[in-house]
């Protein structure tokens, strides 16, 4: 049966051939911009937050918790679409979440060498993030009930159900995402909808979960505030459930291959993605 010649780790180039592994440079250079996406993107979920559930005119308008977490999850399902077709997202790929980083090696389009650098730098860029905006907003941030923007489960749930629930809908996202990648068509779609899926996330499980479904959107707030109540959960339940997808879709789709690890869904100079040539496939 037709499936991926690429062994994990490996990076695959559009048309199906191996690349070259990155130069201590280009990986440098590159966790350098995760860093800095997610640091924007860490800044900017805390100021969304600070602004509709903190003490503002939008929160006194819309008082109902759910309402204001659909406006979240709309305007961080937007952020995030913005940073991944950025131009710093189009060259590192739009990680900007250590379990997508961890998903595309196990695609094989992502070289094994930077998944440590991209997770540190993006962690890293997720504390500095929040750092700023408390600098930014002061109380408002600092202070509940947006603290942070802190994700905590809700009342009566365990450790083991919000692993579950966390690993599952990391797997689904990236599962969807993987499966889009496959086809020049979809991937171009990408973008939208992981800001679909994590707007969707926010608005569904904010209340239950907190509906992080990336390691490093609670890392920051968790380290910065002082509160790791659960954290280990936050950080290890994505990556299970985006090493799950990955097996999952490997096993399932072994005839089609994961194109790129860029979530803009295009070559970084925004040309379009191709199919791999059967001469690239292997039985």
């Amino acid at each position: 049966m037709p499936q991926n010649p690429t062994p994990p780790g490996v990076p695959r180039a559009a048309d199906g051939s191996g690349d070259p592994p990155p130069s201590p440079a280009a990986i440098a250079g590159h966790s350098a911009l995760e860093f800095f996406l997610t640091l924007v993107l860490l800044f900017g979920v805390t100021t969304i937050v600070r602004w509709v559930i903190g003490p503002s005119f939008i929160s006194d308008r819309i008082p109902q918790i759910h309402l204001q977490l659909l406006i979240v999850g709309v305007a961080v399902g937007l952020l995030i679409a913005g940073l991944i077709l950025s131009p710093p997202g189009r060259m590192t790929g739009g990680h900007m979440n250590p379990a997508i980083s961890f998903a595309t090696w196990r695609f094989g389009v992502f070289p094994g060498v930077s998944v440590v650098p991209y997770i540190v730098a993006q962690l890293i860029g997720s504390t500095l993030g929040v750092i700023l905006a408390g600098a930014a907003w002061g109380a408002a941030a600092t202070d509940p009930p947006t603290a942070y923007a802190l994700l905590q489960p809700g009342p009566g749930w365990t450790a083991a159900e919000l692993f579950f629930a966390e690993a599952a809908s990391m797997g689904l996202i990236v599962y969807l995402v993987g499966y889009f990648l496959q086809t020049p068509r979809l991937a171009r779609l990408v973008p939208w909808l992981v800001g679909v899926l994590i707007g969707g996330a926010i608005a569904v499980l904010g209340t239950s979960t907190g509906g992080s479904v990336n390691p490093a959107r609670q890392f920051g707030p968790a380290v910065v505030s002082g509160n790791r109540s659960f954290l280990w959960v936050y950080l290890l339940a994505p990556m299970v459930g985006a090493l799950v997808a990955a097996f999952i879709l490997d096993r399932v789709g072994k005839c089609r291959a994961v194109l790129t690890h860029r979530l803009c869904g295009t070559e970084e100079s925004g040309a379009p993605l191709h199919e791999p040539s059967d001469a690239h496939r292997v039985s």
